[in-house]
């Protein structure tokens, strides 16, 4: 399959670098073509892996990733082209994240939006799917990397998008029955109201290699 991936931050490159090893074609789009970041994981990840803009990554792309941070997630996407993402599964991972100068954490878009959502209004032909958003992305591509079974969420408008989704974690490792399904694309909001939580967590245990884990009743 070819993958383009909006970002060429670690997380964008952690997952072409998956995707790639997995046999797929992978573009890693930035502003410029001449990014470093881009050509170096291109000149590094082989014949696979490829860099350009934004707007290459999703015209080469069948899936398209959105690997940026939130308060920057339309404005690349836009860059990428609407009619670029027409049609397409576009799996987005980011997180509305603000940072004042002291380092407290807020969410910009919280409660009543989420960046999801946003994507999704913005980009109406596109089939946005939320996930991945919840974990540090070491687990993102390597579930295995924590011992027994933890969840990951996805939320999305377009059932068939997200049966496409799931597929592709599969991939990754994550078995269908580990993913939880929060309906549409307004569960984005609660996923992305997680992250204050988890990075509470990250703080706590010192690494970001942990995940939730949800135990019910038969």
């Amino acid at each position: 399959m070819r993958i383009g991936i909006i970002g060429t931050g670690t997380v964008g490159q952690t997952l072409a670098s998956k995707l790639v090893s997995l046999g797929h074609e992978v573009t890693l789009g930035s502003r410029t073509k001449d990014n470093e970041k881009g050509l170096a994981w291109a000149a590094a990840a082989g014949p696979q892996g490829h860099c350009g803009t934004f707007a290459d990554a999703a015209e080469s792309g069948e899936v398209v990733i959105n690997a940026t941070g939130g308060t920057v997630a339309l404005a690349a996407l836009r860059a990428a082209g609407a009619e670029r993402l027409a049609g397409k599964l576009l799996i987005d991972v980011s997180n509305p994240l603000v940072f004042s100068p002291e380092g407290e954490l807020t969410l910009d878009p919280v409660n009543t939006d989420s960046v999801g959502e946003q994507i999704q209004r913005e980009f109406p032909a596109a089939r946005v799917v939320k996930a991945l958003n919840t974990m540090n992305v070491a687990v993102m591509v390597d579930p295995a990397v924590l011992p027994g079974e933890h969840n990951l969420f996805v939320s999305g408008n377009d059932d068939a998008a997200k049966a496409e989704a799931v597929a592709l974690l599969g991939e990754f490792g994550w078995p269908a029955e580990w993913i939880i399904d929060l309906g549409d694309i307004t569960g984005a909001r609660a996923t992305e109201m997680m992250m204050p939580f988890w990075l509470r967590l990250y703080r706590h245990f010192g690494t970001g290699e942990f995940n939730y884990s949800f135990k019910r009743n038969a």
